[in-house]
Order: C-alpha cells, then sequence, then structure tokens
C-alpha cells in the first residue's frame, strides 16, 4: 500500500477513535435510556469501522462469524423456502385466480370466496370440521388429564399403564385404524355383539359407527384414545413441576383432594393447559387421514357427513382440478386456525396479567 494510503488510514482510524471516545463519554452521562440504546449502537459500528481498517479486511470479525451461522442454517432455510414459504405464497395468490393445472391462470378476484357461500358441501365440510374440533379437544384434555393425574401417583405397574396409555400415538395408523373398524363393525364387531347380545338391541337397530350421523362420533372417540397418551406425557410433565410443599401446606390446611386440584394442580398447569388446547385445536382443525382410514371405506373416499376441510381441499385440488378455488377453501381454513390462535393467546395473556 502506497505511503499516502497509510496515513489517510491512521487519519481516518485516528478519526473514528475521537468520535467513540466522545460517545463513549457521553453513554456515561446520558439519562435518556432511548437515546442512550442508540448511542451504544453507534458505539458498535464505529468498533467494527475501526477493527475493518486495521485490520484491512472487507468484513469484520462479526460479520465473518455471523456469515458462518448462516452457512449452517441456509440448506434448512432454503429448503423451507423452496418447498414451504413458496408454495404458501402462491396458494394466497391462487385463491383469487381461477385455474386448472394446464391452462392459463386467470384473475378472478374475490369470486372463489362469494362461490362459497352457496358451496353446500363446502358447509358441511367447515360443520363437520368444526363438530370434531368441539368434541375432540375438550375430551381429549380431560381424559389426558385424568390420566396424568392418576399416573402421577404411587400406583402398581405404573410404569406399564403410562407405556400402553402412550401406545396408540407412536403405533401406526393403518393398523389401529383397522383394529377400531373391526371393534365396531356393524355386524362382526364385539361392541355391536355386546349391545345384541347384553342389552338386547335388535340387529336393524345396532348403530352404524362409520356412517351417518355417528361417524363423527366414531372419529371423535378414536382420536381421544390416540392422542390422549401424548398429552398425558405432557401434562405428567407439568404436573413433576409441581412443588411438593403446595400440596403439604394445603393438608395442614386441612384441604381434601379435590380442593387441591381444584387450587393448586390446575392454576399450576395453566401454561401446560394452553399448549395443549393450542396444540389440539390447530391438529384438529388439520384432520386428514383419521376420516380417510376410518370413515373412507375401499376407494377412500368420504360422504358428505364425514367430509371434513382438509380432505374438501384435496378433493376440489386434485380430483376436480379446481387449484384456485380448492386454495380459498385452504385460505378460510387458515384464517379460522389463526383467529382461533389468536384468541386463545390473547386470553392466555389476560390470564397471566391477572
Amino acid at each position: 500500500m502506497p505511503k499516502s494510503d497509510e496515513v489517510q488510514k491512521a487519519e481516518k482510524i485516528a478519526s473514528l477513535q475521537e468520535r467513540l471516545t466522545e460517545l463513549i463519554a457521553a453513554v456515561m452521562t446520558e439519562e435518556d435510556l432511548k437515546l442512550k440504546r442508540k448511542m451504544i449502537k453507534k458505539i458498535e459500528k464505529l468498533n467494527r469501522q475501526i477493527e475493518r481498517l486495521k485490520s484491512g479486511s472487507l468484513l469484520s470479525r462479526e460479520t465473518k462469524r455471523d456469515l458462518v451461522a448462516y452457512s449452517f442454517i441456509a440448506p434448512n432455510f432454503i429448503g423451507f423456502c423452496v418447498f414451504t414459504l413458496i408454495p404458501i405464497i402462491f396458494a394466497f395468490a391462487l385463491a383469487f385466480m381461477e385455474w386448472d393445472g394446464s391452462n392459463p391462470i386467470k384473475l378472478i378476484g374475490l369470486d372463489n370466496f362469494k362461490n362459497l357461500g352457496d358451496d353446500i358441501f363446502f358447509k358441511a365440510a367447515l360443520k363437520n370440521t368444526i363438530i370434531y374440533c368441539l368434541g375432540t379437544v375438550p375430551l381429549t384434555m380431560i381424559a389426558s388429564l385424568a390420566l396424568a393425574v392418576v399416573l402421577n401417583q404411587k400406583v402398581i405397574g405404573r410404569g406399564f399403564f403410562r407405556t400402553v396409555s402412550f401406545f396408540p400415538y407412536v403405533a401406526s395408523l393403518v393398523a389401529i385404524t383397522s383394529v377400531w373398524k373391526m371393534l365396531f363393525h356393524p355386524s362382526k364387531g364385539p361392541v355391536n355383539s355386546i349391545l345384541h347380545n347384553f342389552f338386547h338391541v335388535l340387529p336393524e337397530d345396532l348403530p352404524q359407527w362409520f356412517s351417518g350421523a355417528l361417524v363423527l362420533v366414531s372419529m371423535i372417540l378414536f382420536s381421544v384414545w390416540k392422542y390422549m397418551g401424548y398429552y398425558m406425557v405432557i401434562y405428567l410433565a407439568g404436573l413433576q413441576g409441581i412443588s411438593a410443599e403446595l400440596y403439604e401446606a394445603a393438608s395442614l390446611d386441612g384441604a381434601n383432594t379435590w380442593k387441591k386440584f381444584r387450587y393448586i394442580t390446575w392454576p399450576q398447569l395453566s401454561s401446560t393447559t394452553f399448549f395443549v388446547v393450542v396444540m389440539l385445536t390447530i391438529n384438529c382443525f388439520k384432520v386428514y387421514d383419521i376420516a380417510v382410514m376410518l370413515a373412507g371405506g375401499g376407494s377412500g373416499e368420504l360422504t358428505t357427513s364425514a367430509t371434513v376441510l382438509v380432505y374438501y381441499i384435496y378433493q376440489k385440488a386434485f380430483i376436480d382440478w379446481n387449484l384456485g378455488y380448492s386454495s380459498a377453501v385452504a385460505m378460510v381454513l387458515f384464517a379460522m386456525v389463526l383467529l382461533v390462535t389468536i384468541i386463545q393467546f390473547a386470553g392466555q395473556a389476560k390470564k397471566e396479567r391477572a
């Protein structure tokens, strides 16, 4: 480097250091916190500039560390963008268009959303999804909490019963739905056999568990049985985080089991319950595989009484090839999940402030 350049560099460094010294002195006397934060950021920036000039590197040491960190997350982020983020953005745009996958895309504005109001199949899918959510979320929460409370006690075979309760969650969905359909088979299943032989229900009056109005009941019961083990584990973790001293103090005050649960266990599990309800709600809105496996029959097609929103999105997109309309239905589902989640977060925040 020419001598003149070295002199210019030294002069620039000296100027920056002078400004740095002034800023440090100003920070020591500044009382306004907001202004103080801005000055600290300027100090950090000046330090990086001085370090870069002294080393002669285009990039500071901190920038290099950031680039190394970004290089580690880049493969996953690129995959997320290509396979998740870009399709989501495209689906949002497609909701305002008409496209069958082969002909040119045509912009139609809000027509897809207007047509939803006259679509009886969409209304049926929406109704079934809401009923499924309203039935599954509270029952699963109650069952998993009850299991967790019981299996948190010193009972015989506690480890065995915990494993058995968790097994349906990790077992193959195809296998357990096959077993469930055998148990509730209209003519050969043991459930209807018990109803016929012990409760004397006539053969023509035996319930058809996987058709008509009872199909949603079957889906709800199956979902509760499958997922309660997973949420039981989450509740167990929450229960084991409650201090035993609280229960000891309640016992000294003469509190019975119900009062201990009401005034200690339940309030202490508030954040755990919030997590369980949010995750359950989102999973229930996304239900697809359970509906197809239980009520789909050999062809996998669902009747109006069993159709849920995700299945209807699939049907409109990949059977009818109405991709714009299916995207509009997907946006409705997204809005519902977002609204319910926001309400739950707002309720939890209000409860924590109280």
